[in-house]
């Protein structure tokens, strides 16, 4: 049984979904169409822009789900793919969620970009640059991670919650950059492994990201939204969804929730999936799957070479 799960921010770099691009003409439509929804040239700067254009939040988001669906679409072209027969669950994590829902017919192309590029501008601008920060601790799980952002919070530096629970012993905190550098000094003082702040231009996950939730609630009422082909995996349930009232609700509710990647892919490897298809940029999740179910593996999808080795394991 397979499931097919796609990346989330992170996972971009410069010349991604080229070497797609540059094959097969059904990755091509893809881009085509998600620059022609956004009124810009995103594919040229995925491909040759400058590395700080391609993180800004607005334009990482829709890059991403762009190089997702040209894997899904050179995977229907090429193998046949077809999620409805083929997948048991889509998932996808924090934005790759909207890459998942576009996948299985949930959103269309054109929406889920104008989504994310709506997502990224409003996470941006929910908190001052700098007011906020996420700090990674590794070799820790789920709950202690909880107890010190708790501890964090407490100590009066603001807000400081659990943003990401990945799986492997990798837990993101995310609030006030205060409290985060607070939560980083309690983890390191009760021995966690590493806690290591990062990169990131807003505490995306938690309570402050109060006004993008809102901005998002907005967005969506104005978006149509089926039923997937296949169950989605929903980042804040950890669970199976497949109505579209309920998917409008949880996709506002991610914005300020923890993305629950670990209990999702436990619940998917409980329900018998054996294979996660990783679909886009680089190889986080299909790397998380070993350490989180171990009788699975991750199959990473996003050149054409993946391409290669997708039909070689007969996973058509």
């Amino acid at each position: 049984m397979r499931a097919f799960v796609f990346p989330g921010q992170g996972s971009q770099s410069i010349g991604m979904g080229k070497a797609l691009a540059d094959q097969f003409a059904s990755a091509r439509a893809v881009f085509d169409e998600v620059d022609h929804a956004l009124g810009q040239n995103l594919s040229a700067l995925m491909f040759e822009g400058a590395e700080s254009d391609l993180t800004l939040t607005a334009n990482a988001q829709p890059a991403l789900m762009a190089v997702s669906l040209a894997a899904v679409a050179v995977l229907k072209a090429e193998t046949g793919l077809d999620l409805k027969r083929d997948a048991a669950f889509v998932a996808g994590h924090s934005l790759g969620e909207y890459s998942a829902l576009a996948a299985a017919g949930s959103l269309s192309l054109a929406d889920a970009a104008r989504l994310l590029r709506l997502r990224g501008q409003a996470m941006q601008a929910a908190v001052p640059v700098g007011a906020g920060a996420m700090a990674a601790f590794i070799g820790i799980e789920a709950e202690a991670a909880r107890e010190i952002a708790a501890e964090a919070e407490a100590s009066g530096a603001g807000v400081c919650q659990v943003a990401n629970d990945n799986g492997g012993g990798q837990v993101v905190v995310s609030g006030a950059a205060a409290a985060v550098a607070r939560a980083i000094e309690i983890a390191k003082a009760r021995g966690v492994k590493r806690a290591i702040p990062l990169p990131v231009s807003a505490p995306f996950h938690c309570s402050l990201m109060g006004p993008a939730a809102e901005a998002m609630a907005e967005a969506l009422a104005h978006f149509a939204i089926q039923a997937p082909e296949v169950p989605l995996v929903a980042n804040v349930l950890a669970a199976p969804v497949s109505d579209p009232t309920q998917i409008r609700d949880l996709l506002v509710r991610q914005v300020t929730g923890t993305v629950r990647w670990r209990e999702s892919m436990i619940y998917m490897a409980g329900q018998g999936v054996t294979l996660f298809v990783e679909c886009g940029a680089g190889k986080v999740l299909s790397g998380l799957v070993k350490r989180i179910a171990e009788n699975a593996t991750g199959l990473p999808v996003g050149t054409p070479a993946d391409i290669d080795l997708y039909k070689a394991r007969g996973a058509v």
